[in-house]
């Protein structure tokens, strides 16, 4: 095991491996499969969007391609630590748990704004007035997550796009790169 400062190579390792595995197993979900595809979900009190590469572009048709290892992991990596880290310092927001909806850019301008819809749908009125279900009910909706603000969206043409639809919502945006 190789120390670096006080953390070791296996920690980042493993931080890598658990996001990998986080997911993997979010996209392999049977139930709602559409919404769950590419992207991560931590509960808490107030919940972060996040817009990051992990995959590069697919070709022939398929949004996505192979992994994106160092430009969508790691930086994927780097949020859930931050996250974990100010979550577990009851100082910094005391009796505030933060959470995160995470999803893929597939490396795709396109695909990223399609996925940055999936932030403002909490803010969309729903009007059920006139929709019945085949017994006569009003229909259930879910209640998506309420994003407060989105970190993401590496390239400066994906960015551009997802700022432009999160701005008429009113949602805060901090690009990476």
């Amino acid at each position: 095991m190789v120390q670096v400062g006080k953390r070791s190579i296996s920690y980042h390792c493993f931080l890598l491996l658990t996001a990998k595995c986080c997911w993997l197993l979010t996209a392999m979900q049977t139930s709602d499969a559409q919404e769950h595809a590419h992207s991560i979900r931590l509960e808490g009190d107030i919940i972060l969007g996040g817009l990051f590469p992990v995959h590069s572009r697919g070709e022939r048709g398929v949004p996505c391609g192979e992994l994106k290892k160092e430009k969508g992991i790691h930086r994927l990596e780097a949020m859930l630590y931050a996250i974990d880290q100010i979550n577990k310092d009851p100082d910094l927001l005391p009796n505030v748990t933060l959470g995160v909806r995470i999803l893929d850019t597939c490396s795709r301008d396109t695909y990223a704004l399609e996925q940055s819809l999936t932030f403002v749908q909490a803010l969309i009125e729903k009007d059920a007035s006139d929709v019945r279900c085949a017994n006569g009910d009003p229909p259930i909706f879910a209640k998506p997550d309420k994003i407060i603000g989105v970190i993401g969206a590496a390239a400066s043409s994906v960015s551009i796009m997802v700022a432009n639809i999160l701005r008429l919502f009113k949602l805060c945006h901090s690009p990476h790169a």
